[in-house]
């Protein structure tokens, strides 16, 4: 039987953040005021708890709520006639053919809420309008050689004036925030990306959400690229029916995030996950880093060296196999290493599924995961429990997705494992 939500031995409603990793506390409203509980609070909570289960779950009953979280016939009714009355839930159809009276699952409603995402990378930049179950309303996008910051700053003022002006002045009311999902240290590996050093220096010392913050009037939060979608795939994705599960993003460089318990681990330094740095042995029998052998940049350097434009790499889901030849080669060099990286991840914490996804159409990524399940099972695996390498399941960039999350987890999601306690 589940616990109930609103109840702790000590008083206190401990949860974490699940992309900052940040500790939650929300004391009990019996404690004494200016220990920083209180009614309002407490309501808070379960209102987060009642809407993240019915976007975990679907659409839920008042009853089946109830059950779920522990609070009483009578609390529930009235969380759920607010949440009703803030537009926030919908009436489903009533569920006739039960004893008593008949049943209303309630919804999540898409109008209740919209959220910005800002998603910035080393050749690409993506802004999305998001509404509150996770639809794509409106986007705009812009490719470039490396990220300058005025570019970028500039195409974000002008897009979000833009998508606001795409929303109804009663819609517009409802933006509550702006999402930022960026590599950390853009600045490094200039080189890499061809970009003069001068110009990604601007990079060191910008504070992105106090330039956007001069002409955007909600609030702002940022994160890893990487992060952030695996966020997304744990609220829209693979998390719905994974506990645990390493998360691995094959980007212009790659990256990923590590989920423990229905919830993202970020590690002390928030870099948990951080596959691209560990070190492996390359084709000359040097010890490199992932990130050196198994990226799209190094597609991107094999396609060039063909005399091949590879503009087309950054154009959104697009399709590739107009140079299949050399995609398939690429395939297969990469998923020999990130095999290599999976297996070692899984000797110090033994993951049964690893959730591959990356900045490349659907079948590149049904490809990729079927050379790295073959590449796997060449290890030598004693002693280790081979995991499910499995294909995400979410058909948008996930870093823009997740970037358009982060308002959401800010003010309306609640840390998942509570949600599973038994």
């Amino acid at each position: 039987m589940n616990k109930s939500l609103g109840n702790n031995p000590t008083g206190a409603i401990i949860g974490r953040d699940n992309l900052t990793g940040c500790e939650v506390k929300i004391k009990s409203k019996n404690q004494k005021q200016g220990g920083g509980a209180n009614q309002s609070t407490l309501r808070e909570y379960n209102e987060r708890a009642i809407l993240s289960l019915i976007r975990r779950n679907g659409p839920l009953a008042k009853a089946e709520l109830a059950k779920l979280t522990g609070l009483s016939a009578q609390s529930m009714s009235v969380i759920m006639r607010g949440l009703e009355q803030d537009g926030l839930l919908l009436r489903g159809k009533s569920l006739k053919g039960k004893v008593g009276q008949p049943s209303v699952p309630m919804k999540l409603n898409p109008d209740g809420v919209f959220t910005m995402g800002l998603k910035i990378g080393r050749r690409r930049a993506e802004i999305v309008l998001m509404d509150f179950v996770g639809d794509i309303r409106c986007s705009k996008f812009i490719t470039y050689h490396y990220p300058i910051a005025e570019k970028i700053i500039a195409f974000t003022q002008e897009t979000l004036a833009y998508l606001m002006a795409f929303l109804s002045p009663s819609q517009r009311e409802k933006v509550i925030g702006l999402g930022v999902a960026m590599p950390y240290e853009l600045w490094n590996w200039s080189e890499k990306i061809g970009a003069p050093q001068k110009d990604i220096d601007s990079w060191h010392q910008l504070d992105i959400a106090h330039e956007i913050g001069k002409f955007c009037t909600f609030p702002i939060t940022i994160q890893n690229d990487a992060t952030a979608a695996c966020g997304a795939e744990l609220v829209f994705g693979r998390g719905s029916q994974l506990t645990d599960f390493s998360y691995i993003f094959i980007g212009f460089f790659i990256g990923g995030g590590l989920v423990l318990n229905n919830s993202i681990f970020p590690g002390p330094q928030g870099n948990a996950g951080a596959i691209g740095s560990m070190p492996i042995i390359g084709p000359d029998g040097k010890l490199a880093q992932l990130i050196e052998h198994a990226s799209v940049a190094l597609l991107e350097r094999q396609l060039l060296q063909a005399n091949i434009a590879p503009d087309f790499l950054w154009q959104g889901l697009k399709d590739w196999r107009q140079h299949e030849t050399h995609i398939d080669h690429w395939i297969d060099y990469i998923a020999k290493y990130i095999a290599i990286a999976i297996v070692s991840s899984c000797s110090v914490i033994d993951f049964n599924h690893v959730v591959v996804d990356g900045a490349f159409p659907s079948n590149i990524r049904e490809k990729i995961v079927a050379a790295i399940q073959k590449a796997v099972q060449e290890i030598d695996l004693q002693g280790i429990v081979v995991p499910q390498v499995e294909q995400a399941t979410i058909n948008y960039d996930p870093r823009v997705i997740g970037s358009a999350c982060l308002p959401l987890f800010e003010h309306y999601l609640l840390d998942q494992s509570l949600l599973f306690k038994s």
